[in-house]
């Protein structure tokens, strides 16, 4: 259906939607509770203001999904700054670990990755629902997209052949990881994903930050941030957790840059830090 749309029709009414139902369900009290504990001295006007913008934005990536080959192919829809730092990793510079996390409509950064002409594996967590799952998967390969959903021992390994051939990898890193690494997140502990850190610190090679951003309706900047690398002491524990850290800083200062374009319906901290704030607002 949304296909007969024009494609700005399509995410503003993605837009609608979500601003007048989102509040409605249970995902709000969660968006709110994440707003206090990142802004905790902000008015409460200010986290009205943002809640109906992230539920703005969370409805404009939902509709824009099926389009999104139609946004990749139409020219001026999703511009990217500092391709050649993706484009000049196959050749010399080789393999790097890209990252990012779940800002604005962040199914577009595997557009750039698809122009830049890399091979790179883009790494997602497979939904329970087969059905659901392998619609998602074709409607990103119908852009270019080489999706791998990596489970237990076997992903990894495989992760880490597609690094020994050249390959990129992409992992969205901001969401909460059972048993993932304790690192500070705004102030509170969170559970994060090791995964991109072991694999730069295992194969010695940078990591590079992608962000989107929505300049207006749908219509994106990419940007290719400067490659890094992570310091390597010897000591495997502490320097996954310093690359978690790092890792945690870097998305914290993009919530803070564009705090309406992050996905805030979300649990991204265990549960005590909810109960704990539920009471504060109780009292």
């Amino acid at each position: 259906m949304a296909r007969r749309f024009p494609i700005d029709t399509v995410s503003d009414f993605g837009a609608w939607v979500f601003r007048t139902f989102g509040p409605l369900t249970s995902k709000h009290a969660i968006a709110e509770t994440n707003l206090r504990i990142v802004f905790p001295e902000a008015p409460d006007a200010d986290i009205r203001a943002l809640l109906r913008a992230q539920w703005e934005e969370t409805g404009r990536w939902i509709a824009e999904f099926p389009i999104l080959d139609r946004i990749a192919a139409e020219p001026g829809r999703v511009d990217v700054e500092h391709g050649e730092r993706l484009s000049s990793r196959s050749g010399p510079a080789g393999p790097a670990v890209l990252i990012s996390g779940h800002f604005s409509n962040f199914d577009v950064m595997a557009v750039a990755i698809v122009r830049s002409g890399i091979k790179c594996q883009v790494t997602y967590r497979a939904t329970n629902n087969p059905y659901i799952d392998q619609r998602i998967v074709d409607k990103r390969r119908a852009y270019g997209v080489s999706m791998f959903a990596p489970k237990g021992m076997s992903g990894t390994r495989e992760l880490f052949r597609a690094l020994r051939r050249g390959e990129c990898i992409s992992i969205l890193t901001d969401q909460k990881a059972n048993g993932g690494v304790e690192a500070p997140f705004f102030g509170q502990t969170a559970h994060t994903a090791p995964g991109a850190v072991t694999f730069a610190l295992a194969e010695d090679i940078p990591l590079i930050l992608i962000t989107v951003q929505r300049r207006e309706k749908a219509r994106f900047t990419v940007t290719i941030h400067e490659p890094f690398r992570l310091e390597k002491t010897g000591d495997r524990n502490a320097d996954l957790e310093a690359g978690v850290r790092k890792i945690n800083a870097l998305m914290e200062a993009q919530v803070l840059a564009r705090p309406s374009e992050w996905f805030w319906v979300h649990r991204r901290w265990p549960k005590e830090v909810y109960r704990r704030n539920v009471r504060k607002k109780a009292a």
